[in-house]
């Protein structure tokens, strides 16, 4: 289960270009929680636990409890806006959420036993298909990463969703294939290696039955 991030946020009457400037310009990042049915609602947040959540890689993971004028929300990060050329923290999207909601989150996909994988013992390199797995699961149970495990898999091999143990009460948005997310890669040294070796043994080959032709 994913941790929870609590803040208290000011409200803000209004939408709109002006009020999220304004909020800007106090050194404050507009936001608005949204969904469940219900009215979304217009905030303000301090910029420094975003940005904190954000940089540890997880933003939109975690779920948040967000204070509003004493009433608190249980959310989950669905958007962020980066400014184009500081990278400053310009607005977020909050979902409402509950124990039961579900939701379709990516989640970062963590390898573990790479020190005792034959594949890269052997020179073999680390291909990553992919660095993030979108999974289906409760908004309460989003796990922190999905572990793919290295432990004998063979120079040349493909790791496949297949052979992941995904977390309880989970499963990957993506189920009408068996997907890659990562192979170990057969380095172009070994692979040059390999080839000279096979020139070599036809030659051998070649001069072995040469004199065998002539009688």
């Amino acid at each position: 289960m994913s941790d929870i991030t609590k803040v208290s946020a000011e409200a803000r009457d209004r939408a709109g270009k002006g009020p999220a400037r304004a909020a800007r310009r106090a050194g404050l990042v507009p936001a608005v929680i949204y969904g469940a049915k219900k009215d979304p609602v217009m905030i303000n947040l301090d910029p420094r636990p975003i940005v904190k959540e954000y940089n540890s890689g997880h933003f939109g993971t975690r779920l948040w409890e967000i204070e509003v004028g004493g009433k608190k929300e249980r959310t989950l990060p669905r958007d962020i806006q980066l400014h184009p050329v500081t990278d400053m923290v310009e607005h977020v999207d909050f979902l409402r959420v509950s124990a039961k909601t579900s939701v379709n989150v990516m989640i970062p996909v963590a390898f573990i036993n790479e020190d005792t994988c034959p594949g890269l013992k052997q020179g073999g390199v680390l291909n990553v298909v992919r660095y993030d797995i979108e999974l289906s699961c409760r908004a309460d149970h989003i796990p922190e990463n999905i572990e793919v495990d290295l432990a004998g898999v063979e120079l040349g091999d493909s790791v496949h969703i297949s052979s992941v143990t995904l977390p309880d009460g989970t499963e990957p948005v993506i189920s009408d294939r068996d997907f890659t997310i990562a192979t170990i890669a057969v380095p172009s040294s070994v692979k040059s290696a390999k080839a000279d070796e096979e020139g070599e043994e036809e030659v051998a080959g070649e001069e072995e039955a040469a004199p065998a032709a002539e009688e």
